[in-house]
């Protein structure tokens, strides 16, 4: 316990799936943790499950794609907490469908909140985490950000965008000798909400959604589907002090998949 005591996280799209659970291990392991999405009343919950815990969280309405949402939300977290060490860009969608039908409106929404997010997070963060006297941003990529999937492509464009956007920033504070820290983390099949959100019409009243286990049992090579937990373990190392000398690179988390 306590493996992130006395830091401060950020964690966006944290109301369900995978940011929650990142933001749940980060306050049990001693975070104050301020809860951010654009669902009010699932993030409200959250936060309070956390508190009720006799942990810290605090939510804060934010789109992701708002710059101006951004200012608010780190100055108000470090007004209140004190600083900032830890953020965890977890905000996300998916948008399947063949390229040659995809509407631009989608394929930009796609990108506006999948990777303009991620930069728009980085940029304010790093500054708050430079006078707080450290940090770690962990950006959530995807395996669909190291390989090409077939009416995925707009997605995998993002994804992949996110993972050298890392790198690129990692080196950008090792060479200014900022001590702030940059990683990707990449998801494979993992149970979670996003996949009701894909592709909504094929989730309309009397029809199947996608049944994640028989996925997983096809196409991972354990045979495995992955929790949010799985995730969370993750996000906690790398925001965690054992991973100090880490940065710049890729953690996977995805049963075998781009193995």
């Amino acid at each position: 316990m306590g493996r992130v005591a006395g830091k401060v996280a950020i964690v966006t799209g944290a109301a369900s799936g995978i940011g929650r659970s990142c933001a749940e291990l980060l306050a049990q392991e001693g975070a104050t943790v301020v809860i951010t999405d654009i669902q009010e009343a699932m993030g409200r919950e959250c936060a309070d499950v956390i508190t009720a815990a006799g942990n810290h969280a605090q939510f804060l309405s934010h789109d992701v794609t708002s710059e101006q949402d951004w200012i608010n939300v780190i100055e108000q977290t470090v007004r209140e907490h004190d600083g900032l060490q830890i953020l965890v860009n977890n905000a996300g969608i998916g948008i399947a469908g063949s390229i040659v039908e995809m509407s631009l409106e989608n394929w930009q929404r796609q990108q506006a909140i999948n990777l303009d997010g991620v930069f728009l997070g980085v940029k304010h963060a790093i500054p708050a985490m430079r006078n707080s006297g450290s940090g770690s941003i962990i950006n959530m990529s995807s395996v669909a950000g190291l390989k090409g999937a077939a009416n995925l492509s707009a997605y995998n464009a993002t994804k992949g965008g996110v993972r050298l956007f890392t790198k690129g920033v990692a080196l950008e504070c090792a060479e200014s000798r900022w001590p702030i820290r940059v990683n990707s983390v990449h998801p494979g099949i993992i149970d979670t909400p996003i996949w009701t959100k894909v592709n909504p019409e094929f989730f309309s009243e009397g029809e199947n959604a996608v049944d994640v286990e028989a996925m997983a049992e096809l196409g991972v090579p354990t045979g495995k589907v992955g929790y949010p937990r799985d995730i969370a373990n993750g996000v906690l190392f790398l925001a965690s002090d054992e991973a100090s000398y880490i940065t710049g690179t890729e953690l996977v988390i995805d049963g075998g998949i781009s193995a």
